[in-house]
């Protein structure tokens, strides 16, 4: 609708201008930015908020493109220890992540400009396959980086990555959702949100009660799933999923995010 404010929250169908709907999202403890990875405007729409929240309480964010482990590197690149071809060669950019370092700069230079703690949020990939082939048993407590079994995903989550990963598609052994042959991928899946929300809880706890803001693939947001359903079962309740959309883009389902923010049409106009 032209001339409208650009956020809905679908499940009132309240709409609300950017300072609204930013100081309604700063009242969380974890706002969880979804993204198409391969998209600019995307990226362009999580800085502008992760600068709006900033400015209501402190943050600290969470990022899905890096493990972990790298906690040290980025600590190094917000302190101002590294140059920025340093800082993406001791992170191994071009090994834990798939997508251009240039879509993600820009996210990183806020952080260090304004001394925004970052923390990796993802774990190693032998991880995901073990657990996804043999379930949590398969894998020894010492290995398992400190997570703990992730909470079984719910139906519309089941069918959310189901429908994404291409549905009944031939030659797909799983027929349904619910088909006991699509459990292998969805442990897999679970280990992933079970790692970024134990990450993103964890940040949570440090001094001062920061806002948490994950910067997540919306694979893992939607459908009341994922990240967000994997906090609840780790006791933290007050979470809030903010996906971009562009205007010519079917109107979100009630059910699919707290809120969604409307970008311009031809916002990515290179397809970056």
């Amino acid at each position: 609708m032209s001339g409208a404010p650009p956020w809905l929250l679908p499940a009132s169908g309240a709409r609300l201008g950017h300072a609204g709907a930013l100081a309604w999202l700063a009242g969380a403890d974890a706002v969880l930015l979804g993204e198409r990875h391969d998209r600019a405007a995307d990226h362009r729409w999580q800085l502008h908020v992760a600068a709006g929240l900033a400015a209501h309480r402190p943050i600290v964010m969470g990022f899905e493109m890096f493990p972990a482990r790298l906690d040290p590197v980025l600590a190094d690149w917000v302190a101002g220890g590294l140059s920025e071809e340093d800082f993406l060669t001791r992170a191994d950019w071009s090994n834990v992540w798939g997508f251009p370092a240039e879509l993600y700069l820009p996210l990183f230079r806020f952080c260090r400009e304004m001394g925004v703690a970052m923390v990796g949020l993802n774990c190693r990939r032998d991880l995901v396959r073990a657990v996804g082939a043999g379930g949590w048993d398969a894998v020894p407590e010492d290995a398992r980086e400190g997570l703990t079994p992730a909470r079984p995903s719910p139906p519309a989550y089941r069918r959310f990555i189901y429908d994404l990963t291409g549905g009944a598609r031939p030659g797909r052994t799983a027929t349904s959702p619910d088909d006991p042959a699509f459990d292998r991928f969805v442990r897999a899946q679970e280990v992933w949100d079970r790692a970024f929300a134990t990450r993103i809880h964890a940040a949570a706890t440090r001094p001062g009660g920061p806002l948490v803001v994950g910067i997540i693939g919306l694979g893992h947001l939607l459908w009341g799933g994922g990240v967000q359903w994997q906090l609840a079962d780790l006791g933290m309740d007050k979470v809030r999923v903010a996906i971009p959309q562009e205007a010519q883009d079917p109107p979100p389902d009630r059910d699919a995010a707290d809120a969604v923010c409307t970008l311009p049409s031809g916002a990515d106009p290179a397809g970056a």
